[in-house]
């Protein structure tokens, strides 16, 4: 019986095994194929705004909600734009973003009197849909140097263009011609995607040229005009779009739309990626450190520093900038700072606020829209920077003419007394304390004496003359 018992226990315990991997893998089949499933469209149009230079908060913001409008269903995304441009790196970001969505994506230049320029037009030709409102513009999107110089375009009159079109570019504009090249290619097979006017686009990339809503409607830059996005959802309805490969009819009569703010990531990467804010935290960040050295231990200078150093490195590396002005602005605040701990009449620290001044003009100073440094600000800065660097050469001066309380100098002209004295030594009491001393003057238990110098533990003294009363009066 005993036997039997236990191979039923057995039989069981497997049969429960079995039902339980059967269990596990139904589960994972199950999850699996709902994962599979798109989720269901709702009848939501997301509109995120593009409002201002193409960087690389915005690209985060348009990137992410991209993504979400997906995860969260939206049956349609609206990009409303007015732009001067900006850097070509977060145009690509948001483009790709773009190409890749599942959802169609609408760009919208609005409202009147709002442009697509330079990165903008590449959004624009990127979008399933493009359409502007009356009174906007298209175009100028030739790259532009990004650390200063001339734009990348032929700047040559059209009739020099004509006479010279087949001579090769000067060794110096080659690396102009690639960069010129690669984004005329880029606009072209963003326009042959979208079926577009390629060869306008390559002329704004080109020949910098630009359209009013009109024109560019009806040299089939975009799809349509809108007044305003209640008009631009009934214009779109029933439109066949291509979207991720597969044609997608958009149903737009009933669809509310959801404006997408930016979160506080976006508007903390937007404070921040601005030359002026850069230059701020960069000079904080120097000040920070450099009291810390000065005065090791106070903490919060070298934390407060630190963390403005690295936010100012962080905007740097987002942004435009020439590392030659910034590799200036340091020599400028190094100078400043050897002035006040090797004077040197002046010299270097009007060469070090002429360097910080010049590096920060030099840094910021670019062709791109929306990067120009607030020249009011550099003066400041300069002037602030110029100002600590005196005020520490004046304390450094006047420290130097205090007479010295601590250490091995202080004893010397301080006063004291005999306690003991026979064949030119004994002790005396300086300052409450016991010390050896000799002298080449003859001394007596209680005279007054003053130390003339120190050798190690022993100090040389000679006798205090007691000054002699006046107008007859008796010394006490």
């Amino acid at each position: 019986m005993i036997g039997n018992s236990g191979r039923g226990i057995r039989r069981r315990t497997r049969a429960a095994i079995v039902c339980t991997i059967l269990a596990i893998v139904l589960g994972l089949v199950a999850t699996a194929a709902r994962a599979g499933e798109a989720t269901p469209a709702r009848d939501v149009a997301a509109l995120l705004v593009l409002d201002g230079i193409v960087n690389p908060a915005t690209a985060d913001y348009l990137v992410r909600s991209l993504e979400d409008a997906a995860e969260e269903g939206a049956s349609l995304v609206i990009i409303r734009i007015d732009t001067p441009g900006g850097l070509d790196t977060s145009m690509r970001d948001i483009i790709r973003a773009i190409v890749a969505s599942t959802v169609p994506v609408v760009a919208w230049v609005g409202p009147g009197g709002a442009r697509a320029a330079s990165a903008g037009t590449f959004i624009l030709y990127a979008a399933h849909v493009a359409a502007m409102a009356p009174g906007t513009n298209v175009g100028a999107a030739t790259p532009i140097e990004l650390t200063g110089g001339m734009p990348f375009g032929d700047e040559r009159p059209a009739e020099e263009k004509d006479e010279k079109e087949n001579e090769a570019a000067p060794p110096g504009d080659a690396r102009t011609a690639k960069i010129v090249n690669d984004a005329a290619a880029y606009i072209r097979s963003l326009a042959d995607m979208r079926d577009r006017n390629a060869d306008w686009a390559e002329a704004a990339v080109r020949k910098g040229e630009s359209l009013p809503a009109r024109q560019a409607l009806e040299k089939d830059v975009i799809d349509l005009i809108a007044h305003d996005l209640d008009d631009l959802l009934a214009q779109i309805d029933g439109r066949t779009v291509t979207v991720a490969g597969v044609e997608r009819r958009l149903e737009t009569s009933d669809l509310t739309l959801e404006r997408v703010e930016p979160d506080w990531r976006t508007e903390l990467l937007e404070i921040i990626a601005h030359p002026n804010v850069a230059l701020i935290l960069l000079a904080i960040g120097m000040y920070g450190i450099i009291f810390e050295f000065i005065s090791p231990g106070m903490l919060i200078p070298g934390v407060v520093g630190g963390i403005s150093l690295l936010l100012g490195l962080f905007a740097l590396n987002v942004m435009p900038v020439d590392y030659t002005g910034i590799a200036l602005m340091l020599l400028g605040v190094a100078f400043m700072v050897a002035e006040a701990f090797a004077p040197s009449f002046g010299i270097l620290g009007v060469g070090g606020a002429v360097a910080f001044a010049v590096g920060a003009i030099m840094s910021f100073d670019t062709d791109v829209p929306g990067y120009e440094l607030s020249m009011p600000l550099v003066i400041g800065l300069t002037a602030t920077t110029a100002g600590l660097a005196i005020v520490a050469l004046a304390m450094l001066l006047r420290s130097r003419r205090r007479k010295v309380e601590t250490g091995a100098e202080a004893l010397i002209g301080a006063r004291g007394r005999v306690l003991e004295w026979a064949d030119g030594r004994g002790q005396v009491l300086v300052l409450g304390e016991r010390w050896q001393a000799r002298s080449d003057a003859p001394l007596a238990p209680g005279q007054q004496i003053e130390v003339v110098a120190r050798d190690g533990y022993r100090l040389e003294v000679r006798p205090r003359a007691v000054p002699e009363p006046a107008n007859g009066e008796t010394a006490c």
